[in-house]
């Protein structure tokens, strides 16, 4: 039976007040203790079990040496132990970083060695990448979750033997995540809360409004890893504040994304477009075989997602697909279904101010006319990237600062974006903007997965190509070879697009490079074209 909270957490800022000290653990476990807060293929906590082991967590770290302002890694996959760290390191004051742990080896020293990281956590899934990676590393705690690694001590002896009650004195810790590295290597996200008001976190406020969430009674799916930002901030972080329980997916998969929705009744998700491609190419019989009416509110974001696309979804789902754009560094705008359907394709309508669409001389570009987009940053708690002021100072043009996105602004302040400046594909000295001619290869019945790239061409400077992979049933049929399916989707594109950005050539493939956060990381295709 579900759990009303809500006359608890109606007192004037609540929740509010608990974020800003690091108590809302706590806060949950008074209120709901026996409500399930993670539920996940390797085990289940209730609200009061999270917050204990959170507390046990904090003890490990201060008995440690490890202090308020300190660096933490963790190496995990989607399990309990991810969130009871993740709470810990909130009331010990610590700064997170949670690894990508498909990272090699070299990879994940590096961002272990670049976070300053005092403490690691890994997940004995990745016992070889952990051991490797902390040679390099000059950490004072090494803790192993579910397993054992060499050099390591075991989640059981040093946390679990801590006291779990409540600290006396809890310190708000923060988080830096790492860019995905599409344009180098991957850099921390730093913002120093300190001093920060609560009711300074527009972000956390803005989601809060949207997502509407009733404790005790709402269900959240966590469906990407959570070393990303979106997965933990939307559907991890923000409804545990809330009171909501959250389900862990460990490896996405289409058809159990929708048992999972039935079976816990999920109201909140997040998503990334290749998932809604992914999702709607389930046979028509597979996706009604599912019960999802009880989602509420699906995000989107992370990358560019081809109206057909959402269109589709939206058909299927209904008015329940909300998108918004921003990055590791910050949220910019949201954009609802309804505003959506009336405007396909743009990603909100920012307030007065925030967003400047630049040239490359730094003047505003007209309304409708793509220019470079510049987001206007916060007074407090403005963005870094650690260890690098070269990379921090290039990135902002006075009081703002650009994810090196492509966009315009239209007459009435809706916001559109066209591409990333890298994917820009300059042939014979015209612009063409891979978004747009993957927005239309994708609609190819065909096309499972696209990335479309600009390639060396000795006469125009480069040329457009696409990669493509290939839905399994198409592949499936023998009369059809990749000859011919690349003909018949340049023919497709022939019909819809100038004929200066359609590809000159179309290569398939068996996968992307395409990481679990669903971006496409292009500059491992233009690397590998260019050196052939």
């Amino acid at each position: 039976m579900a759990t009303d909270t809500t006359a608890h957490t109606q007192q004037p800022n609540v929740i509010e007040r608990a974020m800003g000290t690091g108590t809302l653990g706590s806060l949950w476990a008074k209120l709901q203790p026996d409500l399930d807060a993670v539920v996940a293929p390797t085990g289940t906590r209730t609200f009061a079990e999270l917050n204990g082991r959170a507390n046990q967590v904090a003890r490990a770290l201060h008995a440690a040496g490890i202090r308020p302002g300190d660096s933490v890694a963790l190496l995990c996959a989607n399990r309990p132990e991810f969130v009871e760290v993740l709470q810990g390191t909130q009331r010990a004051g610590v700064r997170l970083t949670p690894i990508n742990w498909h990272l090699r080896t070299d990879e994940a020293a590096y961002v272990l060695a670049d976070c300053d990281a005092k403490a690691l956590f890994a997940d004995a899934r990745f016992a070889d990448v952990a051991a490797a990676a902390v040679n390099n590393g000059a950490t004072q705690l090494r803790v192993a979750i579910d397993g054992s690694i060499g050099g390591f001590s075991s989640y059981d002896e040093t946390v679990l033997a801590q006291d779990d009650s409540d600290l006396d004195e809890p310190v708000l810790g923060t988080t830096m995540l790492y860019t995905s590295g599409t344009t180098g290597r991957p850099k921390g996200v730093h913002r120093d809360l300190g001093g920060m008001p609560p009711g300074a976190l527009t972000l956390t406020a803005r989601l809060s409004e949207a997502s509407a969430f009733q404790s005790g009674r709402d269900v959240s799916l966590v469906t990407g890893p959570l070393y990303h930002a979106a997965p933990l901030v939307f559907t991890l972080a923000l409804p545990l504040a809330y009171g909501v329980t959250v389900v862990l997916m460990d490896d996405w998969d289409a058809e159990e994304t929708l048992r999972l929705v039935e079976r816990h009744e999920v109201t909140h998700t997040h998503m990334v477009p290749t998932m809604f491609s992914r999702l709607l190419q389930l046979p028509e019989l597979v996706r009604r075989r599912y019960d999802v009416s009880s989602l509420k509110l699906v995000w989107h974001g992370a990358a560019p997602c081809p109206v057909p696309v959402k269109q589709a979804v939206l058909d299927w789902l209904g008015p329940v697909v909300w998108e918004y754009y921003g990055a590791t560094e910050g949220l910019t705008t949201i954009v609802t279904p309804q505003d959506w359907l009336a405007r396909p394709g743009t990603v909100g309508r920012p307030d007065d101010g925030q967003i400047r669409v630049l040239d490359d001389d730094g003047d505003l570009m007209p309304p409708s006319v793509a220019g470079t987009i510049y987001i206007k940053a916060p007074d407090i708690g403005r963005f870094v990237y650690h260890g690098d002021e070269q990379k921090t100072a290039r990135a902002y043009r006075g009081d703002y600062y650009t994810l090196g996105d492509v966009g315009y602004l239209d007459d009435d302040g809706w916001l559109f974006l066209t591409d990333r400046s890298a994917d820009l594909i300059i042939s014979g000295g015209v612009n063409v903007y891979s978004a747009e001619v993957e927005s239309v290869l994708i609609e190819h019945p065909a096309v499972a997965d696209i990335a479309v790239i600009g390639v060396p061409n000795e006469e125009w400077g480069e040329e457009v190509k696409a990669v493509v992979e290939v839905r399994p049933e198409f592949a499936a049929l023998a009369e059809l070879t990749d000859a011919d399916l690349a003909d018949d989707m340049v023919e497709f594109a022939r019909e819809r697009l100038a004929p200066y950005k359609c590809p000159r050539t179309i290569d398939i493939v068996e996968r992307l490079p395409r990481a679990d956060n669903g971006k496409l990381y292009k500059r491992e295709l233009r690397d590998a074209y260019r050196a052939s």
